[in-house]
């Protein structure tokens, strides 16, 4: 699940490892190309937020709803990704949208996916290679097998919040979930129910992951004893609850769930309930 800078550096020349640079930001959309072009690590492939990991909105489905399973696996299989190939995926803020598309290459039926341990911040850091070079397409053939059980709809939030025995984990700032602030999403506030845990706390400062240790110890008394297959994740738009879900995962607590409309999903329906505060 993660690979260390060191066995990147080692695997830029084979062909059987294909990297995807994910950066983005939320407050320009096209920064993130911009940064690429600017410099990244060699052979890496630009994978847009809004565009490559995200699908057409319709002012009900949440801020980045899922692509076509179909269209992603041919983003993936234009860029040399085969069913044999391992993905590693990138940021610079550790993880929080490198972890998108991990799930998303799960989520059609890759298995060799990773995320780089500390991403581009840390490859800078070591002074490694940097190029402004695009790389060439080698297009390889690759089949989605979209498995829908990765996914909680909205109805599933509903149901589930009358029901013992699951938990939803809320990945946003803690000021975001109070309700205290909204800078993005047009009502404040989180569904109710929900656990509060900010995707930066898997981080260690320099954000690499902190040990699986520690992972499952702070989410297992988050959860409390709602089995992990019965554990959805979700923040203000199916994005950073990816960091979180990879975050269980590495702890050795695999099968819980994204909500990927999200809170910019929930509260497109004025009727249905937000809470405030912890």
């Amino acid at each position: 699940m993660l690979v260390t800078t060191d066995e990147l550096a080692h695997h830029l020349a084979d062909p059987r490892w294909v990297v995807f640079d994910c950066r983005h930001d939320l407050t320009d959309p096209a920064r993130g190309e911009r940064w690429y072009r600017e410099g990244h690590i060699p052979g890496a492939h630009f994978a847009a937020v809004d565009t490559v990991l995200s699908g057409a909105k319709n002012g009900r489905n949440g801020r980045h709803p899922l692509p076509a399973p179909e269209g992603f696996a041919d983003f993936l299989g234009r860029h040399g990704v085969s069913d044999t190939t391992q993905v590693v995926a990138y940021d610079d803020v550790g993880g929080q949208y490198a972890a998108r598309l991990w799930w998303m290459a799960r989520w059609i039926g890759l298995t060799k996916v990773a995320l780089i341990s500390g991403g581009y911040t840390k490859w800078l850091q070591e002074e490694r290679p940097v190029t402004a070079e695009i790389p060439t397409l080698r297009p390889a053939v690759l089949r989605a097998i979209q498995n829908p059980s990765m996914i909680w709809t909205t109805a599933e939030v509903e149901k589930r919040m009358s029901l013992p025995g699951s938990a939803l984990v809320d990945a946003r700032a803690p000021e975001r979930f109070r309700g205290d602030v909204e800078p993005i999403d047009r009502v404040a506030g989180h569904i109710p129910g929900a656990k509060n845990r900010f995707y930066k706390a898997n981080l260690n400062a320099d954000a690499t992951f902190r040990s699986a240790a520690d992972l499952r110890r702070e989410f297992s008394a988050l959860i409390g004893a709602a089995p992990t297959d019965q554990v959805g994740h979700q923040c203000g738009s199916g994005i950073t609850a990816c960091a979180n879900l990879f975050a269980m995962e590495y702890a050795g607590m695999p099968g819980s769930k994204l909500y990927v409309g999200s809170w910019s999903e929930w509260i497109a329906d004025p009727e249905r309930p937000i809470a405030k505060g912890e």
